[in-house]
Parts: C-alpha cells; sequence; structure tokens
C-alpha cells in the first residue's frame, strides 16, 4: 500500500498493491498499522457508506460541522468519478486548497479526506459505485454544505454544466463567502 500527501494537509491518496493473475486479483484496502505509520493517524471508523449513480450525476460538497465531523476513506467499487475535497478548516495552513483525483475500480486509489473538508464527486462512467468509510456517525442536524460551482475554487469538474445531474438541494448550498458571513 502507497500513501500519498496531497496539497490538503492531513488529506492523502491510498494506492494499493494489487496481485492480479488468471483468476483475478486481490488487494488490501485498508490496514490500520500502514495507515498510522505512514500517515501518523488513527482513525477509528465506525460507518460504511454506499451510493449508486448514473453519469453526470453531481454529489457535493459536503460536510458534517461541530463535534458531528467526519473524516472520511472513500473509493470507487464499480465505475469512475472525479473525487474532489476542499480545506474549509479555519486556520489550516491548506484552507481553501481543492484536491482533485480520479477514482476508479479500475485504478482502485483511494482518498482520506480529513474531518473539517468538504467533499464531492462526479460520475464520469455510465454509472459508478461510490464506497466510504467514516470516523464518525452521520448526524442530519450537522450537515452542512458548499455550492459546486463556488468561484472561490473554480473546481473544473470535468463534465460540462448541462452534463450535470445536481439534487436540488445541492444546488441551494451557499458559497464558502456566505457560509462564513453566516
Amino acid at each position: 500500500m502507497e500513501i500519498k500527501t496531497t496539497v490538503i494537509d492531513g488529506c492523502f491518496e491510498v494506492i494499493p498493491r494489487v496481485f492480479e493473475d488468471e483468476r483475478g486479483y486481490f488487494f488490501e484496502s485498508f490496514n490500520q498499522e500502514k495507515f498510522e505509520e505512514a500517515t501518523g493517524l488513527t482513525p477509528f471508523f465506525v460507518q460504511d457508506n454506499q451510493s449508486f449513480s448514473t453519469k453526470g450525476v453531481l454529489r457535493g460538497l459536503h460536510f458534517q460541522e461541530g463535534e458531528h465531523a467526519q473524516a472520511k476513506l472513500v473509493r470507487v467499487l464499480d465505475g469512475e468519478v472525479l473525487d474532489v475535497a476542499v480545506d474549509i478548516r479555519p486556520g489550516s495552513k491548506t484552507y481553501g486548497a481543492v484536491v482533485r483525483t480520479i477514482l476508479s475500480s479500475e485504478n482502485k486509489k483511494q482518498l482520506y479526506v480529513p474531518r473539517g473538508c468538504a467533499h464531492g464527486f462526479v460520475t464520469l462512467s455510465p454509472s459508478a459505485v461510490f464506497f466510504y468509510k467514516c470516523d464518525n456517525f452521520y448526524n442530519k442536524g450537522a450537515e452542512g454544505g458548499i455550492l459546486y460551482k463556488d468561484s472561490t475554487f473554480n473546481i473544473d469538474w470535468i463534465l460540462e454544466e448541462s452534463e450535470l445531474i445536481i439534487a436540488a438541494k445541492d444546488k441551494a448550498l451557499p458559497t464558502l463567502k456566505e457560509l462564513v458571513a453566516g
């Protein structure tokens, strides 16, 4: 397992070592000891989530606030997505930084998104099954989000705006400036 740093402090790409032969493949998707050794972090995952999306579905940018904040380890079980993390932690040395990476069933790569970062993805393949581990339980009252097209970040979602399928709730999210202004 290879663990690479990103431009966001505490955000890591996790690239498994895949063993393939005529029968198929095997890989270790997570190893607590190796993760701790490489990152210095000790997440304790308490909830797994999975979603299915068709091409163009954009989910995000979401986060959980306060004591309900969540770190996530995300990956794609089938298909391909552009995965995005945004550092919105006040006082963070990487505040405002954006990580964009392709996660797919083919590359088997994962992204560890630390607490305090907004997260989202857009499905690039005809469909995708997205899976993530969380280190805190979901709390509806702690939901937060930032508008996917906030000009502060200028995120290139790869697909044209006309190709995106976005929930009304996500289209109505505030920009970071609006969120901070309260």
